[in-house]
């Protein structure tokens, strides 16, 4: 069996040395694409910081009124938002190989 094995071993280098090692390549017109994401990610990561300043204010108002307070629930909300937010940008990230 090793008289069968010992020629396919030989060539085997040679054949995997010819294989060419190809690089990504973005297709043509992504540049739009990738132009819209990055806008997106301002967008989600202005909007949380935003989320995280009203609900701040809120939870201030609330406590000088000293009425009932509901905002603690807004700034988790808030939160769990952003680590969405971050983990799918993260993800992306990985994804598209930057």
């Amino acid at each position: 069996m090793s008289w069968l094995l010992s020629p396919l071993a030989e060539h085997a280098g040679a054949v995997l040395s010819q294989v060419v090692n190809y690089q990504p390549e973005a297709p043509p017109g992504s540049q739009g694409l990738e132009k819209l994401v990055r806008y997106l990610m301002w967008f989600v990561l202005l909007s949380g910081v935003s989320a995280m300043i009203f609900a701040g204010g809120k939870f201030a108002w609330e406590k000088w009124q000293a009425g009932m307070i509901e905002s603690p629930k807004m700034i988790v909300g808030a939160l769990i938002g952003g680590i969405v937010a971050t983990s799918a940008g993260t993800i992306m990230n990985g994804v598209l190989g930057q």
